[in-house]
């Protein structure tokens, strides 16, 4: 391919970063909001936040997006494509991301929650100082499938004309007739953000632990280590006690 055509896919693999992060902010907004929202004493609270999740959960994120970019300025508003893209993914997957922040909360142990009771904190410090630092590093690693999910999730954005990666490489396969080497290029684009993004979860994750005073699991390039307990007796080759 000739140098325009290169700088075609890397001017939408900037838009597709672009993108990725403007809709994983709204997402991650939603998430705890909703999440917290989940797990409130009032029924309400409880039912509205369920209703929410169950209404973005059960439809298309693709006809959600259609939906705001087409059908929305036949009430009076007009958003632009990358806007209603946003808007449209960050809502979806914000629903997905509200199931893990509600049941990392709902693990940490009873105890916890009595200790903070124990130390007259209020409901917002008991959630801001011994909930929410216990139960972060658990969200994490699903954190990180769901922003890889939204990764991918973009190239719906391309059906709206948005120059992003995937919109980017038609033009290129159009201009060239070459597919195979086209959409062969992209595939390795899109790993290779999704590499980095994976990296750099993982290393909010080991802080966010090591916050805690949690021992971060050793982890190469490609996979993470198993714990190992230690003082734990392991049966013999022979299958007998240790």
């Amino acid at each position: 391919m000739t140098g325009p055509l290169w700088e075609l896919l890397f001017k939408g693999a900037w838009i597709t970063v672009q993108l990725m992060v403007y809709s994983a902010v709204l997402a991650a907004a939603v998430a705890f909001g909703i999440g917290l929202a989940r797990t409130s004493r009032l029924w309400i609270v409880r039912f509205l936040s369920g209703a929410y999740v169950e209404i973005f959960r059960g439809t298309s994120a693709l006809v959600l997006m259609f939906w705001l970019f087409f059908a929305l300025p036949l009430l009076g508003w007009q958003l632009a494509g990358l806007w209603a893209g946003t808007l449209a993914l960050g809502l979806s997957y914000g629903a997905y991301g509200s199931e893990v922040v509600r049941g990392a909360v709902q693990s940490v142990s009873p105890a916890q929650r009595e200790a903070a009771v124990a130390l007259n904190f209020t409901p917002w410090q008991r959630m801001r100082k011994v909930i929410l630092p216990q139960a972060v590093p658990e969200m994490m690693p699903p954190f990180n499938n769901l922003l890889i999910e939204l990764l991918k999730g973009t190239a719906l954005a391309s059906l709206l004309s948005i120059g992003e990666l995937t919109f980017e490489a038609k033009l290129a396969r159009l201009s060239t007739g070459e597919s195979a080497q086209v959409y062969g290029i992209i595939l390795v684009m899109y790993f290779v953000i999704a590499f980095v993004v994976t990296r750099i979860m993982r290393l909010l994750e080991r802080r966010a632990k090591a916050s805690v005073g949690q021992a971060p699991q050793a982890s190469g390039w490609f996979s993470r280590g198993l714990p190992v307990s230690k003082g734990v007796p392991q049966p013999s080759a022979t299958g007998g006690g240790a």
